[in-house]
Formats: C-alpha cells, structure tokens, sequence
C-alpha cells in the first residue's frame, strides 16, 4: 500500500507553512493529551479550570508554576544548547545532581566567608555540571563514542553517587533519612515574596539572556549553527570544530549544574534524592518545543511548569500517577515532532514525484 508513495525534501519552505505545522503539531498533542486525561477519569469540563485556572490565573498556582520553571529554563537551555550542535545530551540530570552535589559540598563545607557563600554554590554547581558532561565530550571527540549512551550511564553514576553520600556521610543525624543538614540562613536564595519564588527566578532569566547573546548574536553562535548544520562543510570553511563543541557543550552542562544549585539553594534547602527525576525528558521537551531558541525556551518552560502545577491538582483528586505526567508531555513533543516531518518533507505518489 504504502510502495507507491515518495518523500522528497522541502527546500523552499515559507515561514508561515513552519509556523502553521508548529502550532498544528503543538494543538495535536495537546488534543491527545485531552483525550487521554477524558479517558482516565478527569471530566472534561475540569480541564480548563484545573490546567490554566489553577496554573496560570490564582496567585498561589502562578507562583507555584514559576517556582517549576526556575530549574525548567535551566535545563531547557540545556537541551537546546547541546541539540544546536546535533549532541544529544541524555544525561542531563547526571549534570543536574552533580550540580546539586556541588552546591551541598560547599554549603556543608563551609567554604569561603559567609557573605559569598551563595554565589560559590552556585558556581560550584555549574562547574560540576560541565565537568560532567566533560567525559563524554572527551570521548566522543577522541574515541567516537555516541555521546547518548556515555551520558545517560554517567547520569545512573551520579545519582549512585549521591545515594553513596546521603546514606554515608551526608545522613542527616538528627533524622536518619538520606537527606543532608538543612543549608544555613545565608546559603539560601532569597524568597521574592510570591509564594515559593525566589531569587532563582531572576537567575535563571539572566542566564536565558546570556545564552541568546552567545547563541543569537556573537561569531561563536554563528560557528555553532555552521556546526550543527554541516560539521564537515564547516570545517573545510575554517571553523574551529572543536573549540566551538567544547564551548557548547560544556555550556550544556554547566546549566544543568546550575539547576541543580538553584534546586537546593532555592527551594529544598537540602540535599535530597528527590531532587533530580525527569527534568532529562522535561529539558528535550521544551528545547524542541521551543526550536531550541533562548527566549522561546523560557516561554515553554513555564507552560511546562504550569503543567506540573496542575498535575499536582489531578494526583491529588483524580489519582493521576507521575508517569501520566511525563506521557502528556510525550504526546506534546509527538504532535510537534510528526508535524515537523510533514513541513519539512513532501509525500507524494511515484508517478505523480516530477510535478509534486
């Protein structure tokens, strides 16, 4: 049945056929995740008031979907980052732990004078996530090792490592439960006074700015995209290959790390083993749903927040499990993805291949 049908490429396609596909792509998930949450049990007239009511127009659902959002953006940038030079980054909440591993070591350790100890969290935070990603860069660039199955395993590493610490010397005496000390006054992130918010926010912004500067403006994210398009074409243009996939790719990393700090210095206040799950499939989400473009990330990332708030909604009176979540957010990213496809690449029938 399907013998007779060719695809052939679009390499003339308008601005407003892409931006059509997208949002077509994007109302098809979206009607997919409809049907899916009919079908499990939440009645249909409930889905506006609890998905954009609840998320997106109370104050305390608001600040609750910012207060998601806050690592989302990081991790997104992420994601974007590294798929801008075509490396799939799987291990992202590898980087995220060590992140957060790196934030906790420098709080509990006390390192430097109280008045900069933030800052060293946070900087330590991003320096262990790009060291992270570090291993697999080498490997790839030296040995050829797909970077996907290099940083999904350092990603079961990290979490191993900290299982290793807070049930060892990170334990909290006083409870027993694998959670590290409560951080001091002064190793946390300051609340914005709006529910749970805090200056994670503004931080996570700032770095969103930073990165469509590198990415949109400077001659490096000029080399990137020469990269991520055609790596050997721009290496015979005098592109520095190399140098510019070190640069993104530790970028990548380093936001993930970041997350990670603003996650323990913002809101957990901790180091817990809870921190850190799904924010890997979370960040390829809203990368791609974003065209991997800075400030549509941003965008994205608090649609995507707004999502895990209402989510809280149905697990609480519908029962809706956490892997339900994370399905939704799949038949999103489906929806973009199929529709993507079909504005990119024409099907036609043999016969018909010359005129179509």
């Amino acid at each position: 049945m399907l013998d007779g049908l060719v695809i052939t490429r679009r390499f003339d396609t308008p601005t407003w056929l892409l931006a059509l596909v997208f949002l077509a792509g994007i109302a098809a998930g979206l009607a997919m995740a409809t049907a899916l949450l009919v079908a499990i049990g939440v009645p249909a007239s409930a889905l506006f008031n609890e998905v954009i009511g609840e998320a997106f127009m109370t104050a305390s659902g608001l600040a609750q979907t910012l207060t998601f959002a806050t690592p989302l953006i990081c991790v997104g940038l992420s994601a974007a980052v590294a798929l801008r030079l075509r490396f799939w980054n799987i291990g992202i909440e590898g980087q995220l732990w060590l992140g957060a591993l790196g934030a906790t070591a420098v709080a509990l350790g006390d390192v430097g004078p109280e008045a900069t100890r933030l800052p060293l969290m946070l900087v330590a935070a991003a320096l262990a996530g790009a060291a992270w990603i570090a291993l697999p860069l080498v490997l790839k660039l030296r040995l050829g090792v797909s970077e996907v199955i290099s940083t999904l395993l350092l990603g079961s590493i990290a979490f191993l490592f900290a299982q290793h610490l807070l049930f060892g010397a990170w334990r909290d005496p006083a409870t027993g439960f694998p959670i590290s000390l409560a951080f001091d006054a002064s190793e946390r992130l300051a609340a914005l006074g709006f529910g749970r918010t805090h200056l994670g926010l503004p931080i996570a912004l700032a770095a969103a700015l930073l990165v469509w500067f590198l990415v949109d403006v400077t001659r490096l994210g000029f080399y990137g995209r020469a990269v991520g398009e055609n790596i050997e074409a721009a290496r015979a243009a005098g592109v520095p290959v190399i140098a510019v996939t070190c640069a993104f790719v530790l970028l990548s990393g380093a936001l993930s790390g970041l997350a990670g700090g603003l996650i323990v210095a913002g809101t957990e206040h901790r180091m817990s083993l809870t921190l850190g799950a799904g924010y890997t499939f979370s960040g390829i989400v809203i990368a791609f749903l974003g065209r991997f473009r800075p400030l549509a990330t941003v965008v994205v990332a608090v649609i995507i927040g707004g999502v895990f708030t209402a989510s809280d909604v149905f697990k609480v009176f519908y029962g809706i499990s956490e892997a339900v979540v994370v399905l939704l957010q799949g038949l999103v990213l489906f929806g973009v993805l199929v529709a993507q496809f079909f504005g990119a690449y024409r099907i036609s029938r043999a016969n018909w291949g010359a005129s179509a």
